[in-house]
């Protein structure tokens, strides 16, 4: 029996506890640094796994590292479990409908990413003990990938410093190898302080908070043409001040988050929106509090990782789907904006029919550029890192929407999330055993990177918290 089918054996004879875990993590749908249930069932499935696990890691509550065995080489398989606020959705129904209108739901499939990280750290164990196999399989759990870039915080820490290889996966609605850039980012808060005031009798005697907030907006609005174009500007109005017309607001703030492929580039954008910020006080007679919140950095890709474990998933296919299956796929998948369901093509079969992908994307149709960002990207700085995703949703659906939501504890998604297990882990299995894949590796990100070292995007005084 080869490792890859014996890694595919231990992860399905334990996949009902791996499916139990993710379920409970879809039902907890907790939010950045605030995962504790989740961060608890997993820390506890660990243990009972036979791995040591250390809570607490990297000053981040809901931050830990379950390891087996002893000395080198090092394999880091990274596991996320946040959640998104505002998508809570029933489960398996093609119609938006909320469990609690306004609560939490895991719109980005993180319940999966994490179990899916877990079942393959857990067959790697396996393996290595069954083998007698020098090493250390390591599994982190890191909180706060949504708007908390928790992995960020780690790196930082020196968490990963000692790891030689790293790898991460993501469900999506194809399957492939996450060969591909991604965007640096910066967090801040804008906090305006003014002076409250009757709108009607003394509204000269007012200095709007929520009329900075404005003005801001609009200078920033004016600054996206004058930026390079692959940025992304995004703002949310956390603070307008309260409920009251007929106040002039005295505290109201804004959440930006700015994104460019290089950090420098976000350096750059940043201090041009913090210009804008204090412009936009000086016009108004009040003060900014400017609070840096969050940052990580671009991914930086190993084709000598992606090569290797995107044999290992073309020897392990990709996951099948039932009757039933692909008839909620359907149903789901009519929900979808023609647009959307238009933005994924399949490379072998030019119909659009099919819900979902019934194909391995080719690794060369894996690398154009990703839009959003991953606190990955810190990880890959410092550690030969590769990440590959499955089908978990259907063809076409947006991330962060109500229909990963939906799927999310289904058995599509399931079988999406237990098949990254064993890619993961039988790609873990292969560079462990073949030492020189590790050294060259190692000699590409040296390469990539030409000299550049590693420089924390987050200042060292900035601490992950819920909110700022």
């Amino acid at each position: 029996m080869t490792h890859v089918n014996r890694l595919s054996e231990i992860i399905e004879q334990k996949k009902e506890k791996f499916i139990e875990v993710s379920d409970s993590i879809w039902n907890f749908a907790e939010t950045r640094f605030e995962e504790y249930q989740s961060a608890e069932l997993l820390c506890s499935t660990l243990e009972n796994e036979g791995f040591s696990v250390e809570k607490g890691v990297g000053n981040i509550e809901t931050a830990f590292i379950g390891s087996f065995g002893t000395g080198k080489p090092v394999v880091a398989i990274m596991g996320e479990f946040d959640a998104l606020s505002g998508m809570s959705q029933k489960t398996a129904t093609a119609k938006q409908e909320p469990i609690v209108q306004g609560e939490n739901g895991h719109g980005c499939g993180h319940n999966l990413l994490g179990t899916g990280s877990l079942a393959a750290a857990v067959a790697v164990k396996e393996y290595m003990e069954e083998n007698h196999m020098n090493g250390t399989v390591r599994y982190y759990g890191c909180p706060g990938e949504e708007g908390g870039s928790g992995k960020t915080f780690m790196v930082r820490e020196g968490l990963f410093d000692d790891v030689d290889f790293a790898f991460c996966w993501h469900p999506l609605d194809v399957n492939g190898i996450m060969s591909m850039d991604s965007l640096s980012n910066f967090q801040v808060y804008y906090k305006f302080k003014g002076k409250s005031s009757h709108a009607a009798a003394s509204p000269h005697l007012g200095r709007s908070a929520l009329d900075a907030v404005e003005l801001m907006n609009v200078g920033v609005n004016y600054l996206r043409e004058h930026i390079i174009q692959d940025a992304r500007v995004h703002y949310a109005i956390t603070n307008s001040g309260g409920l009251s017309p007929n106040v002039v607001q005295q505290d109201a703030e804004v959440l930006y988050l700015l994104r460019a492929p290089e950090v420098s580039q976000v350096q750059d954008i940043y201090l041009r929106v913090c210009n804008i910020a204090r412009g936009a006080a000086l016009m108004t007679g009040t003060e900014v509090e400017i609070v840096f919140d969050k940052a990580c950095s671009n991914v930086i890709q190993n084709t000598v990782l992606d090569s290797v474990m995107y044999k290992k998933f073309q020897e392990l296919g990709i996951p099948q789907h039932d009757d039933k299956e692909k008839q909620l796929a359907k149903e789901i998948r009519a929900t979808l904006t023609e647009q959307e369901r238009n933005s994924t093509i399949n490379p072998f079969n030019d119909s659009q029919d099919d819900a979902m992908a019934s194909w391995l994307e080719p690794i060369e149709g894996c690398q154009s550029p990703l839009t959003g960002s991953s606190d990955v990207g810190d990880v890959s700085w410092i550690v030969p890192t590769a990440q590959c995703t499955t089908a978990c949703f259907v063809l076409g659906s947006p991330l962060h929407s109500w229909q990963w939501v939906t799927l999310g504890s289904t058995s599509i998604a399931h079988k999406g999330m237990l098949h990254a297990g064993k890619v993961i882990a039988a790609t873990a299995v292969e560079v462990l055993q073949n030492p020189e894949l590790i050294d060259r590796a190692k000699a590409e990100l040296k390469e990539r990177l030409q000299g550049k070292g590693y420089v924390s995007p987050i200042p060292q005084d900035v601490k992950p918290t819920v909110k700022r």
